[in-house]
């Protein structure tokens, strides 16, 4: 397609959108949009199939704008191909309430997923890829491709710097991705100036090594190019693709292109006028879209409801040649899962760790959820996420449902929100609890966007015995909890871990956090006390001797079982004592606040927490007049009976503190 004056006027368009909009704003970074906007432009307008009308139809092409510093280059396409993002939102770029805030937000309409925080974008896509290869290998037959597309992303010179990126990309390689096209924004430039202080590897030899395909493009304004590289890109097989093609920031500013100046801030009235005059426009003109630009551009209205109606007439014959297929699909995609999962839910009566129930309701409930997929991250026989008799998800074994994810953890919770972000998915992943920091990117990131990956956290306390204080978590529950619309939920016992298996499959507002331990905990004889159905609100009266207590033991996963433990012996002594199961802080605070406070009466002063980690937060449910029992120093190498023991973690000990308190 060589370039034509029609062709200019609609890659102006958007670079005059985005750099008013900028403008307007006094805040964003107008370089990239500018610099990026002639392979936009082809992409979105010779080879994205997408339908502005229908934001959210299945087959759609995912494209993700990792370098979300860049979001009005984004925005300017949603405004322009006919999106519902009016010229007034673009107007209103990085204002209170606005459709078009600072980073691209998955929760407007055409955006596929939250970008910003540098290579999340580009794993996000890793994940998208994973999920569409998987429900492709289930349910396309021959001449019936009812999952057919592809997940496109532009990623510029700080994604690829960041090491999520290199991790997600040294898996896409090894699964030969085939369905993701990557145009890389080579532009040379980062907020703190050229590349080349601290970036000058060879980017191509590096994605050649991870087996991608790889092409150059030396003029990113070069039209022809682009087409031909898409076209290439499009027709190789067998790999993930990247197209590298050299641009630059700020293209048109006389005075800021190539410069770190067009990176993170306006370019100034004066620039803009001088940057539309170079560029042939009106100077004077703000937010101008020419209507020729925009009959183009609104093209992609038409189009996108012609691709609609060819794949709605092959998903009309796919329901009448696979009717039981098609309902499958059609369930899942709505998150109807049915309730045979639920009725294979297994009742444990025998000693077990956490980490062992999770991987028995695994077993259990997976035949029945036939999109649910996922893996570990190298911790496989230690997380227990393998489902026996499953297949790997491998290169030409897209219908495997059991990833191997690697010593990637970062990667891993990126990968994860790819997935949960396509609809009909529902992902896990699984490491230790302490590798967590590994992922708190993407945790954030799905608390965010409100989806929900599921993490199996195992070793979840100092129990996990001699690997020492490198491995042994004692900060992370209370840093998990520390994330607004994580939900994590810590386990007394195998009963326990069914049901917060269930909460997890039923949420649908998160990320849920499975926190299990390496080590055996005894059953809760549930005809002695109050039955493992209570998870599902957060915390629950376990035992009580007393309608009225004046003390009350609050425990979470292992620990629980002293706390019962020193209830019973209190009990004998003739103390009013009530036990209070606590799992999930987050469940239990959706509670009412009349059922919060029949668990823990405000009049009830002496309460005593205890729970193996920091006692950071545990101050809102023990008040200024109760303790926690908690760790305020790092682990140590050796076994997990003898390290309980010396960081006070026994019946006696709790028995001991309970007393202390009742005594003042």
């Amino acid at each position: 397609m060589a370039s034509s004056q029609v062709d200019q006027l609609c890659i102006n368009t958007i670079r005059t959108l985005s750099m008013d909009a900028v403008q307007k704003a006094k805040s964003g970074h107008p370089g990239l949009p500018m610099g990026a906007a002639s392979m936009a432009y082809v992409l979105w307008t010779q080879h994205l199939r997408h339908s502005p009308a229908n934001p959210y139809w299945h087959n759609r092409d995912r494209f993700i704008l990792s370098a979300g510093h860049g979001c009005m280059l984004l925005y300017s396409l949603l405004h322009l191909t006919g999106y519902d993002l009016s010229l007034d939102d673009i107007k209103n770029f990085r204002q209170w309430e606005s459709k078009t805030p600072g980073h691209p937000e998955s929760h407007i309409p055409g955006v596929e997923t939250t970008t910003g925080p540098l290579g999340q974008g580009f794993a996000n896509g890793v994940g998208m890829a994973i999920a569409q290869k998987f429900l492709a290998a289930r349910y396309n037959r021959p001449d019936y491709p009812v999952v057919d597309y592809r997940i496109y992303a532009i990623v510029s010179d700080g994604d690829l710097m960041e090491g999520v990126a290199s991790e997600a990309a040294s898996l896409a390689g090894h699964l030969k991705l085939d369905n993701l096209i990557y145009l890389y924004d080579d532009n040379h430039i980062s907020i703190d100036g050229p590349t080349d202080l601290a970036f000058t590897e060879d980017r191509k030899k590096r994605f050649e090594a991870y087996g991608w395909h790889v092409q150059t493009v030396e003029n990113g304004n070069d039209l022809d190019a682009l087409q031909e590289s898409l076209h290439k890109a499009e027709q190789a097989t067998g790999q993930p693709r990247i197209i590298m093609v050299r641009t630059h920031i700020g293209f048109g500013s006389p005075n800021k292109q190539d410069t770190s100046e067009a990176h993170g801030s306006p370019l100034g009235e004066d620039e803009v006028k001088l940057t539309k005059k170079s560029l042939g426009w009106d100077p004077e003109k703000s937010f101008f879209v020419p209507d020729e630009a925009l009959k183009v551009f609104r093209k992609a209205v038409d189009n996108g409801k012609t691709e609609e109606e060819k794949w709605l007439k092959i998903l009309e014959g796919y329901k009448k040649k696979f009717p039981e297929l098609a309902a499958e699909l059609e369930k899942v995609r709505k998150g109807d899962y049915g309730e045979e999962w639920k009725k294979a839910l297994p009742t444990f009566s025998d000693a077990m760790a956490t980490r062992e129930a999770s991987g028995k309701v695994l077993a259990a409930i997976a035949p029945h959820l036939p999109t649910l997929i996922g893996g570990s991250a190298d911790l496989t026989p230690s997380n227990n996420t393998f489902v026996k008799g499953s297949e790997e998800f491998q290169p030409g074994k897209y219908h495997g449902r059991y990833l191997r994810f690697g010593v990637r953890e970062h990667a891993m919770g990126s990968l994860l929100n790819g997935m949960a972000l396509t609809d009909g998915i529902i992902p896990y992943g699984g490491t230790f609890l302490i590798f967590s920091e590994y992922m708190r990117p993407p945790l954030r990131l799905a608390s965010i966007m409100n989806v929900r990956p599921i993490l199996v956290y195992t070793h979840d306390s100092i129990g996990l015995g001699e690997d020492g204080p490198t491995h042994q978590p004692i900060e992370q529950l209370a840093s998990l909890r520390a994330i607004p619309n994580l939900t994590l939920i810590r386990p007394a016992d195998a009963n326990e871990t069914v049901v917060a298996w269930r909460v997890a499959i039923e949420h649908r507002t998160g990320p849920v956090a499975l926190a299990l331990t390496r080590q055996k905990l005894p059953i809760i004889d549930r005809t002695k006390y109050a039955s493992a159905e209570n998870l599902v609100r957060g915390a629950y009266v376990l035992a009580e001797n007393a309608a009225k207590p004046n003390l009350i033991l609050i425990g979470t996963g292992s620990e629980v079982q002293h706390v019962i433990a020193a209830y019973e012996q209190l009990s004998g002594e003739g103390v009013k004592a009530r036990v209070v199961s606590m799992p999930s802080w987050e469940l239990f605070e959706h509670q009412s606040p009349e059922y919060r406070e029949s668990v823990l009466p405000s009049g009830v002063k002496k309460r005593l927490a205890v729970e193996a980690g920091v006692p950071m937060g545990w101050s809102a449910y023990v008040g200024d007049e109760g303790f926690v029992l908690g760790i305020k120093k790092f682990g140590a190498s050796a076994p997990a009976e003898v390290l309980m023991k010396q960081y006070g973690f026994t019946a006696a000990n709790v028995v001991a503190r309970a007393k202390k308190m009742l005594e003042t």
